[in-house]
């Protein structure tokens, strides 16, 4: 029997994170009900935090004709729920009427989509107060970040909540060895991330948008944010005008010191599916990151999806990349990474480098990856 899933996570929406991917797939055999960010934070008055407040207010479920819009997937039993909540409650309180207001909301959703025996999973510390809410057949907790050192999370109000959702919890995924750590043995399991092969593998047109003025491209696509080493970033860039510096995402921080230079171009954000069409026809893909206890628990998503392209990679020392050493070259100065850049130029011309890239995450699928889940909670 496969169970359906009660999925507590991010908003659906921007770049697919791992769990939407994982339960994207996992959704082909089984009912899903997706809840849309309940918060790590207690919002601020700032624009942008009541702007984000007033839409959750406002907003109602969404069902998968939106979906299917979006191109996401075709599961017309997967429903999204936009949650009318308070964000992060740390009050018994807040604690109170923020599981009244959710299980006023949730409940007759989930009784309309008869779930069989559901399990409910969530990528957010803040959820453990739903927990028993839906008689539900097991609780799972997906960790794919250290909240302890998380930018923009109530670091205090998650830290406990986590430490809540660890004694509740039949099963702990993990996506890092440092995240398995931190958590009881015996319920945790390493799940490191999946990749869509076929889409970052497979010949895309060049984006139309991405500088074609002769010379090399250095490229990253992410959120700019502050774990990115701009220091080394701007150092490096002042030392090779021959080469471009393409940077596709949302900026959340200051990003003068790159936009000085006139060898530097920002894009902004673009779809996921469009993104091998950037970093196929780039020269090499860079992962510039600080080194900070939130990057040293990462695995980002980009690193398996630049491998796919077979295109040279140049990033920062943090373990994600460890099994990767002698294929992705490590620098963590701007004399380090100017050498590695202009070694790139010759890595591309070498026959047997982009398959040996690509072969290392061949086999690791997301629908591989689902399967192994569906495997475990079969086992609950």
């Amino acid at each position: 029997m496969h169970h359906d899933l009660i999925v507590f996570a991010e908003d659906w929406a921007g770049l697919p994170s791992s769990t939407q991917h994982l339960i994207t797939q996992l959704a082909k055999t089984r009912k899903v009900v997706w809840i849309n960010s309940i918060g790590l934070r207690r919002p601020r008055l700032t624009w942008r935090d009541v702007k984000r407040l007033w839409t959750k207010l406002i907003a109602s479920c969404r069902t998968q004709d939106k979906q299917q819009e979006k191109g996401l997937h075709d599961n017309k039993q997967f429903i999204i729920v936009n949650p009318r909540t308070l964000p992060a409650p740390d009050s018994k309180l807040a604690r109170w009427l923020s599981v009244k207001l959710l299980s006023f909301q949730l409940k007759p959703i989930i009784a309309q989509a008869k779930l069989q025996a559901p399990i409910l999973w969530t990528s957010l510390p803040t959820a453990v107060d739903m927990a028993g809410q839906f008689n539900e057949h097991a609780l799972v907790y997906y960790c794919g970040d250290d909240f302890s050192a998380l930018a923009g999370v109530d670091h205090q109000v998650v830290s406990k909540r986590e430490n809540e959702l660890i004694n509740k919890a039949d099963l702990i995924l993990v996506s890092s060895p440092l995240l398995a750590k931190k958590f009881p043995q015996p319920l945790t399991q390493l799940l490191t991330h999946g990749v869509d092969y076929a889409l970052f593998s497979q010949p895309s047109e060049r984006a139309k948008d991405l500088p074609l003025d002769g010379r090399h491209i250095a490229g990253f696509y992410g959120s700019i944010s502050k774990w990115l080493d701009m220091e080394l970033l701007a150092q490096t860039i002042n030392s090779l005008p021959h080469w471009h510096f393409v940077f596709i995402g949302t900026a959340v921080v200051d990003v003068r010191i790159l936009t000085q230079f006139s060898n530097v171009t920002l894009l902004g954000p673009r779809a996921h599916q469009a993104l091998p069409s950037y970093s196929q026809h780039w020269t090499v893909s860079l992962l510039p990151f600080k080194d900070n206890a939130q990057i040293q628990a990462c695995n980002p998503l980009k690193l398996s999806e630049y491998l796919a392209t077979g295109r040279p990679i140049i990033s920062t020392s943090f373990p994600a990349v460890a099994p990767y050493r002698g294929l992705v070259q490590i620098a963590n100065s701007s004399q380090a990474m100017v050498e590695a850049l202009k070694a790139s130029e010759q890595l591309n011309q070498l026959p047997a480098f982009a398959p040996a890239l690509k072969q290392t995450v061949a086999m690791h699928s997301w629908s591989a990856r689902a399967e192994q889940v569906s495997r475990r909670l079969q086992t609950l």
